[in-house]
């Protein structure tokens, strides 16, 4: 990759120009119509110029801040329970529950009849149980904890973990309870999973790539009919952008941020 790379990777916005012909994932495209752009570079900006193949129409049931945050999270969690092959029935341990990539998973896994016991702050526990996870504080004492939640739910054993904090807490605790590794994976802590033996999934590995642009339709559809909501906490205007990259950096952001030009 060659620097300085342009920010901004995913968009919602209105058309405002397009070539003869042109068709987006999703159809056909005029002037005007409310789309989605993901996996682009420059998104802070008043207007950008995208690929149509990275072009979707935007879900009419989400604002356009709520849009711009749906397909990296939403990709990246069904990527997360692709990986460890997630089946109805099944009981995952999802570490960083109530951040935006864990929220897209409780809400997918919850359409699929998968339950999850979630890890989070204990300001976030209300937020993964109102998505449909059992919520267990992390910290010290986590494991016996998450133990704790089984019994309670009437669970022998975890059938994989899903890692979206990257610590060495969420690494040990998943590997104590899921002896499969091939049934553990992570989005943030490479190294870990070199050391382990368990599953990194990453946008920049051509196959993971591949999955997440194939799922963009479903969870645009997921989307519009109310399945699939995108917790949004703050907004800041794009010349507020250094101030938006601070309050994210702070770590607890409590959900999505948007830039608004």
């Amino acid at each position: 990759m060659e620097l300085p790379v342009p920010i901004g990777y995913e968009v919602s916005g209105v058309v405002t120009a397009v070539g003869p012909g042109t068709e987006i994932v999703s159809g056909p495209v005029a002037v005007g119509d409310e789309v989605i752009a993901f996996r682009i570079h420059g998104g802070y900006a008043t207007e950008v110029t995208v690929p149509a193949q990275k072009v979707l129409r935007k879900p009419a049931t989400l604002t356009h801040s709520e849009a711009a945050n749906l397909l990296l999270a939403g990709s990246t969690a069904s990527a997360m329970l692709h990986a460890v092959d997630a089946q109805p029935g099944e009981t995952l341990l999802l570490h960083a529950a109530s951040g935006a990539v864990g929220v897209s998973v409780l809400q997918q896994a919850a359409q699929r009849g998968i339950r999850i016991i979630g890890t989070a702050g204990r300001a976030r526990l209300e937020e993964v149980r109102r998505f449909g996870g059992i919520p267990v504080e992390y910290g010290d004492g986590l494991l016996s904890r998450i133990r704790a939640a089984m019994a309670d739910a009437g669970v022998s054993a975890l059938d994989a973990a899903l890692d979206a904090a990257g610590t060495t807490e969420a690494t040990q605790t998943s590997l104590a309870l899921v002896p499969d590794r091939r049934r553990i994976v992570t989005i943030v802590d490479p190294r870990a999973a070199a050391e382990h033996g368990f599953l990194m999934s990453a946008g920049s590995d051509p196959e993971t790539a591949r999955y997440r642009d194939a799922v963009r339709i479903g969870l645009v559809e997921a989307a519009e009919r109310g399945d699939l909501v995108v917790p949004v906490s703050r907004e800041f205007p794009l010349d507020q952008a250094p101030q938006a990259l601070a309050f994210l950096a702070d770590g607890h952001p409590g959900g999505k941020l948007a830039l608004i030009p």
